[in-house]
């Protein structure tokens, strides 16, 4: 199919085509089923774990989250060069239709307790994600018009954060609860599977991008060639690192959240929840305006402007909450009881303060807390969507998909990066606040990098403020 010789009025009418609309829903059911099947995973190996394996629950979440993101390094080269050799809605079909038998394999571990069918399960899942996500991204180029890029990527961005959302509520949720068991999760994560299949059908055709590649088996040369390519247009190159940068940035939060709400704002299971809901609000919200800023061109002056915006809420952020660091639960019954939340009158007020609900959180300064969040998301989706747009659009046709491989690969490392540095931290005495603000730091030391090495990014900048202010 070829890109139609007219874009929409605007993103939302995306929704309404057969190139986009399909795409779109098979895209959100796979980061869905990954997130619903992940935090499940997680739910049963931090209460049932030890007992079956004689590890210890935290060490069965830290080894499955590393056997998630293996594919992503071994695995990307491949799966770029499949993208470009082969037709990407063909190739996507078969990856989903492969998901339906490694969900099959995922129920099976899941009623009989066999973690290692569980842990097989979220090997081949990543190795799924793995190839369908460089057919995502590269097909778009290929289904939509050059003005209907930023929209398009907005949408995607949005859908996939919301995915994460209701992935982690219902696969945590339903695993958790006793009434419920692991029947239903089970049946949801098959049945996601089959209507994620059912969708990629009717993604419309697309011719290959490079029918004539020859494949390269070493991932590595293959990788270092990619990157090689890119580096040719430096602009290319600074692009996927920005891109990589956003892991880094994201990892470094979305991995604390719990630690940091439990012992820093005093919150419970619900505040983390609401938490995470804001923050990908924030980035739905900033991915659909994108498009209305950058005038539905590329406008790489949105990249910046989201950097600094993350910097700014990134240092600010662990000053919002209660008014003392909440490392203990008499330091959570005083930050909270000064706001009239909860006293600490007596030790029942003290435990009660450490488990604050999601009413008593937004009582106090927690309301602060979601602000901030929020605002944090927005300047990720206007950070990244331009991001995903200049690599479409910039890359030589014919290798798109093994541009966006490489950079999965360099996701995967700078998210392993992001973890080491902070267990590094740890181990010499930070705190989870300072962490964050180490993390606020580097990214702006990451941002006058990029000014200096890419200034079309600052250029842009001034060009698109000086029409908005007039």
């Amino acid at each position: 199919m070829s890109t139609p010789s007219a874009p929409v009025d605007h993103q939302f009418a995306l929704l309404r085509t057969r190139r986009f609309l399909p795409f779109f829903i098979t895209g959100f059911l796979g980061a869905l089923n990954d997130n619903v099947f992940k935090n499940a995973l997680v739910i049963v190996l931090a209460y049932r774990g030890g007992s079956l394996l004689g590890l210890s629950g935290p060490i069965l979440i830290n080894l499955a989250a590393v056997v998630f993101i293996l594919p992503y390094v071994f695995l990307s080269a491949s799966a770029g060069q499949w993208s470009d050799k082969f037709q990407k809605p063909r190739l996507m079909r078969w990856v989903k239709l492969a998901e339906v038998a490694i969900m099959a394999i995922g129920v099976v571990g899941f009623i009989g307790s066999r973690v290692d069918l569980l842990f097989l399960t979220l090997l081949l899942m990543g190795c799924h994600s793995t190839i369908f996500g460089p057919a995502k991204y590269a097909l778009m180029p290929q289904q939509l018009h050059p003005a209907e890029l930023i929209g398009g990527n907005g949408l995607v961005e949005l859908g996939t954060f919301a995915a994460i959302l209701i992935g982690t509520v219902l696969g945590g949720g339903l695993v958790a609860s006793h009434e419920v068991g692991v029947l239903p999760i089970s049946l949801a994560t098959l049945l996601i599977a089959l209507a994620g299949y059912i969708s990629a059908r009717w993604i419309p055709d697309a011719p290959a991008a490079d029918p004539g590649l020859r494949l390269n088996p070493n991932p590595l040369s293959e990788t270092w060639r990619n990157l090689r390519s890119a580096a040719r247009d430096r602009t290319m190159l600074l692009a996927l690192l920005a891109n990589s940068w956003f892991w880094f940035y994201g990892a470094c939060f979305l991995t604390q959240f719990p630690s940091w709400t439990r012992e820093f704002l005093g919150g419970d299971e619900t505040v983390t929840t609401l938490l995470l809901a804001a923050l990908s609000f924030g980035i739905g919200i900033g991915s659909l305006a994108c498009e209305r800023l950058s005038r539905r061109g590329l406008n790489l002056g949105l990249v910046p402007a989201g950097l600094a915006g993350m910097v700014l809420l990134a240092w600010l952020l662990p000053l919002t909450g209660p008014d003392l660091p909440l490392q203990t639960a008499a330091g959570v019954a005083a930050g909270y009881g000064k706001m009239g939340v909860a006293g600490a009158a007596s030790a029942h007020g003290v435990v009660q303060a450490r488990l604050l609900g999601v009413t008593a959180f937004l009582q106090g300064p927690g309301i602060d807390t979601l602000v901030m969040l929020i605002g944090m998301g927005v300047a990720c989706g206007l950070y990244v969507v331009p991001l995903y747009a200049l690599v479409q659009s910039r890359a030589d046709p014919r290798e798109v998909s093994r541009m966006i491989a490489a950079n999965n690969v360099l996701n995967a490392v700078f998210m392993v990066v992001s973890s080491a540095l902070a267990i590094l931290m740890f181990a010499n005495g930070a705190t989870i606040p300072q962490v964050f603000q180490a993390c606020a730091l580097a990214t702006l030391v990451f941002l006058g990098v990029l000014c200096w090495l890419a200034p079309e990014f600052p250029r842009a900048l001034r060009a698109w403020w000086r029409p908005v202010t007039g």
